[in-house]
């Protein structure tokens, strides 16, 4: 309760303490901040997902500017050569203005990063947007562009027909608990089922053949996870971990020391504050820690 009280004052916080507590989950404002950071994970053995910030785009001409930043992400990638792909907001890229629109915008992104064999990732919003992701990116394998990928909230209770309707195409997909708060109509509430349906997706996941990043932060599916590969003797080409930037440091490094494919994601942008307090919002668990800052300067 108090941390929600917390999350709803974070506009009165100062933008800097703020800041104080988002920089270790950001890269920076710039893309060059992104590419100094991928650079360093991709040198301790981790692999990248670059995410510029931004999303709920109402104007085409900011929609287009996200679209070209995503392409000039795939070139500095390139240039770099840096092992890491990039992950794209559909909102970010017009869908609550034309879908078409966002539909060509998103086309032009793959094609760009089919051109230096690179992967992108279209994220999955909040639930009115959840259809309409997957039907956009059936679209794009339908017209034969296969380095792309989607995400599965394990939060709603629709991911069990969702992976089997992807099944055929043999999705790459990104296995989550889910951040947004939906309603108990359409998704798990309490965090012991949130969990267990994870287990249940992952293991239809590797019956289904498909490939799956393994997102989570929690240690009993980490573990979980490891034990049903190694049970079934699973090839480490059909997954990776993924992990978010600065979430669990030491865990992501005693993964890569045993082995493990390990993808970090790594946001950055100008859109950092608005970022930071939708998310704080969403999770006001977190929203303590800045006001902890607050008092301390910690």
């Amino acid at each position: 309760m108090l941390n929600q009280v917390i999350a709803k004052s974070l506009p009165w916080i100062p933008k800097s303490v703020v800041h104080s507590v988002a920089r270790r989950y950001i890269a920076g404002e710039t893309l060059e901040d992104a590419v100094r950071v991928v650079r360093e994970l991709n040198s301790m053995g981790a692999v990248a997902t670059m995410d510029v910030l931004g999303e709920f785009v109402k104007d085409r001409g900011q929609a287009a500017e996200s679209t070209e930043m995503a392409q000039k992400m795939f070139e500095a990638i390139h240039q770099n050569k840096l092992k890491s792909g990039v992950s794209v907001k559909l909102t970010s890229l017009g869908l609550d203005i034309d879908p078409e629109f966002c539909y060509l915008n998103l086309k032009a992104i793959v094609e760009k990063a089919r051109q230096f064999g690179r992967f992108v990732r279209i994220d999955m919003e909040n639930s009115p947007y959840t259809t309409r992701t997957l039907d956009l990116y059936r679209r794009l394998r339908q017209e034969g562009l296969e380095n792309v990928g989607v995400v599965i909230q394990a939060r709603m209770r629709r991911s069990e027909a969702d992976v089997l309707a992807l099944a055929s195409l043999t999705a790459e997909i990104r296995l989550c608990k889910g951040i947004y708060v939906e309603p108990k109509e359409i998704a798990f509430q309490g965090s012991d089922e949130i969990r267990e349906n994870y287990k249940k997706l992952l293991v239809l996941f590797f019956e289904q053949k498909m490939h799956v990043g393994i997102a989570t932060h929690d240690d009993p599916l980490m573990e979980f996870a490891k034990e049903y590969i190694k049970e079934k003797s699973i090839d480490r080409s059909r997954y990776e971990f993924q992990m978010l930037l600065g979430v669990r440091d030491a865990k992501r490094n005693e993964l890569l020391k045993e082995g493990y494919k390990v993808r970090i994601y790594v946001p950055f942008g100008q859109d950092w504050y608005g970022y930071c307090l939708r998310r704080l919002k969403e999770n006001p668990q977190i929203a303590g820690h800045v006001m902890r800052a607050f008092f301390t300067g910690k």
